[in-house]
């Protein structure tokens, strides 16, 4: 990504006067070809908020994240307003009659004078905030950020009626965008920038904030030499990331932050080429871009499930016209047409983030339209820097079993303490599970509250308990010696997990053996080889009541696509292992996105307790549909 110097920069850089990422709003002939659904539904919501007030943001809101954690109420309001202000913009366009230009003034200059762009819970932790910005010293999140890219293509379509009105309107969002988003962006170490510019771990902030600064280097700066300088060190924070990224395509953030991780890169990529004639093209050349695509078809189950660990959904929304734009990129023809399947399925609503991309999605209706679209499904994939495997019993075909299961350390971004874990799926539908995330709070990113939180222990995972000790967080705590297998009857992971627990649990190997029976049965093998052998568990999450029918056979009661019920067996070592059925209780504000994220499920932990434990040890379960 850093392959031109801010010299040659300075001549390859489109100036923003010569830079058209979209039609302008005079090219009213182009505008006639953009979807005028999208747009009339556009129109339709900013009517309803044609006499909106545009509220303040009490301090007590955002003081809220320090109080009690909330930081929902905040973001509520700041999102209200950004998508009002979006409305007007589309409606604007759409209708070119000016009805909505005091409106959109009034949403900028409100917008100018918050005192902070991006949302309470991002602020940094430490006496200089408590909850409240410091405006003399912006910090700059990923909705700061996308203020700055709204505000810039506002300028971009309505410049010249807003000038009509005053020059000060655009001259306010240049001197605030600078303040927020340029200066803190050269000037200031962030966590989210990486080592190298004074920071730590990469994730998705890096192209999601970047995408959103080029959009407003792009549309907003003139000057060549400031553009060129800002330009360059998007490109260098991007090199870090792309960098850091592992040549396999996983994402270990999971399907949920995929959309903002590799498709935020994406949308750098798109912006670079077109603000530089494509002269970042090579990128999209990569293996490892290419990978980035195939990850997100791979990791999908089918009927909108996906494999969720760490902290994802097990229904993760795909914003399918930027798929699409990738695979067509890329040339992944799975990818396009998985792109088409989800934009056809897509509920047309206002954007709350990479705005831009709804515009590049207002002219792709019709050659999206007459692509093929299907889910790919493949039969099986094979992480080897993610350490996770996904499997079926057949390829492009939600019929049957489905498992997925991961190896890695505990230290990932948005890290559960799961390593060994494993799902399973029947028929697309759930039945071995990984909770996932509930609704984030302040505590959910404080490292040392994160594992408070039951959903991130490995207790509530597919995971067992040794010597009364479970898996603790940190990069030392990793998976090791990992096999995978894939053939035409089986697919396997083997790992030693012993490493995933404390030193003085007294484990000296946990070798784990995750198999797929392809239209038979999933096995589940642990072998234990303790120094002391004073308590073993093991522990299964599912959504479904479960009961001992016999000893030895305990059934899981899965609800068919028809509401009708099968039962699957877990079956186990009735001599050896006593079973525990718990249905969790979800009472806490986290366990709200829990509740909605499972919406129409319950929590259920599946407890087989070893009786008599011994320094070496197995433990063995077979899953199957029961005949």
């Amino acid at each position: 990504m850093c392959r031109y110097s801010e010299q040659q920069l300075l001549n390859i850089l489109n100036t923003t006067e010569n830079f058209h990422p979209f039609p302008k709003l005079s090219d009213r002939e182009a505008w006639q070809k953009a979807d005028q659904g999208m747009l009339k539904f556009y129109l339709k919501e900013a009517e309803k908020n044609i006499d909106y007030e545009w509220p303040t943001i009490p301090a007590t809101q955002s003081l809220l994240i320090e109080r009690t954690g909330n930081r929902t109420g905040y973001q509520k309001m700041r999102s209200e307003r950004r998508s009002v202000l979006t409305s007007m913009l589309f409606a604007e366009i759409y209708e070119n009659k000016g009805r909505f230009i005091d409106q959109i003034i009034n949403g900028i200059w409100s917008t100018c004078e918050e005192s902070y762009w991006g949302v309470s819970a991002h602020l940094p932790t430490g006496a200089q905030y408590k909850g409240l910005a410091d405006i003399e010293d912006p910090f700059l999140d990923l909705f700061a950020a996308e203020t700055a890219s709204l505000l810039a293509l506002t300028n971009y379509f309505l410049g010249d009626k807003l000038d009509a009105v005053s020059p000060q309107i655009r001259a306010r969002i240049y001197y605030e965008t600078n303040k927020r988003i340029f200066s803190p962006l050269m000037n200031k170490p962030h966590w989210w920038m990486g080592e190298k510019f004074g920071g730590h771990r990469l994730n998705n902030w890096v192209p999601w904030i970047c995408s959103n600064c080029l959009c407003a280097a792009l549309l907003l700066e003139k000057e060549k030499e400031k553009k060129a300088t800002v330009v360059y060190r998007i490109t260098e924070l991007l090199e870090e990331y792309t960098k850091h990224y592992p040549e396999d395509g996983g994402c270990d953030e999971g399907p949920g932050y995929w959309d903002a991780a590799p498709g935020s890169l994406f949308d750098n990529i798109t912006l670079l080429n077109q603000g530089t004639n494509n002269a970042y093209g090579y990128v999209l050349e990569s293996t490892k871009v290419k990978n980035m695509v195939k990850y997100i078809y791979r990791f999908q189950i089918g009927n909108g499930f996906c494999v969720n660990f760490a902290d994802g959904a097990p229904k993760t929304p795909i914003d399918g016209g930027m798929l699409y734009r990738f695979g067509k990129a890329v040339n992944d023809k799975d990818a396009m047409a998985m792109g088409a399947l989800y934009y056809k399925k897509r509920a047309i609503k206002i954007p709350n983030a990479h705005i831009f991309r709804s515009f590049y999605e207002l002219f792709l209706d019709d050659e999206i339209n007459k692509t093929e679209e299907y889910s790919p499904l493949p039969k099986d994939a094979w992480f080897p820097d993610l350490q996770v495997m996904t499997a079926r019993d057949k390829g492009k075909s939600t019929e049957g079993f489905f498992v997925a299961a991961k190896g890695g350390h505990n230290d990932e971004s948005h890290n559960h303490n799961d390593i060994g874990n494993f799902i399973v799926y029947y028929n697309s539908l759930p039945l071995l599970i990984d909770v996932g995330s509930g609704t984030y709070t302040k505590r959910t990113f404080i490292p040392e509250r994160r594992y408070e939180l039951w959903n991130n222990c490995s207790e509530y995972h597919n995971l067992p308990t040794i010597n009364n000790s479970n898996q603790l967080p940190g990069k030392q705590y990793k998976a090791v010696n990992v096999k995978y297998k894939s053939t035409k009857n089986t697919a396997q992971l083997s790992l030693d997990i012993s490493k995933a627990y404390p030193e003085n649990t007294g484990i000296k190997s946990l070798t784990r053996n995750i198999q797929l029976q392809r239209g038979k049965k999933v096995i589940l093998k642990d072998i234990f080889e303790l120094s002391e052998a004073k308590q073993i568990s093991e522990h299964f999450m599912t959504v479904y009541p479960a009961e001992v029918l016999k000893p030895g056979k305990l059934a899981i009661h899965y609800k068919n696509d028809d509401e009708t019920i099968t039962d699957f067996i877990i079956q186990y070592d009735a001599k050896k292992m006593t079973p525990k059925i718990e249905k969790q209780k979800l009472e806490t504000v986290e366990d709200k996105g829990i509740i909605k994220k499972w919406k129409g499920y319950n929590i259920y932990r599946i407890t087989f307790e070893i009786k008599a434990p011994q320094q070496n040890e197995q433990a063995l379960f077979s899953v199957y549909k029961k005949k």
